[in-house]
């Protein structure tokens, strides 16, 4: 069995969204496994792991370690939104379109 499961992690991304700032909440399986292959991407790329004991784990491991300890959130992606808005092209039209793309978010915790 998978430790946090998805119903697990999903409640702990959820858990720690506020609802002061853009973070989204998820509610799917699908917004999960684009989120976390996502972080994926980016610890794969040179990202730095926000968790101990990354050490010798796979990124994608790391990366569900994160969202569960909640070092990372997931905010949605207005730069996108804002330039898909102008007139659409036929190369537009005929892509299929990606209007709920995420975006992952390292959060900074600073100890006072």
């Amino acid at each position: 069995m998978i430790h946090p499961s998805y119903s697990e992690l999903i409640q702990a991304i959820n858990n720690n969204a506020e609802e002061d700032d853009n973070t989204m909440m998820l509610n799917s399986r699908y917004s999960l496994v684009l989120a976390t292959s996502k972080r994926a991407r980016q610890l794969i790329a040179g990202a730095e792991p926000l968790v101990k004991g990354a050490a010798g784990k796979k990124p994608l491991s790391v990366a569900i370690d994160e969202f569960y300890q909640g070092k990372v959130k997931i905010v949605a992606d207005t730069h996108q939104e804002e330039e898909a808005a102008p007139a659409p092209t036929e190369e537009a039209s005929a892509a299929p379109e990606t209007s709920a793309e995420e975006n992952v978010q390292e959060t900074a915790k600073t100890e006072e």
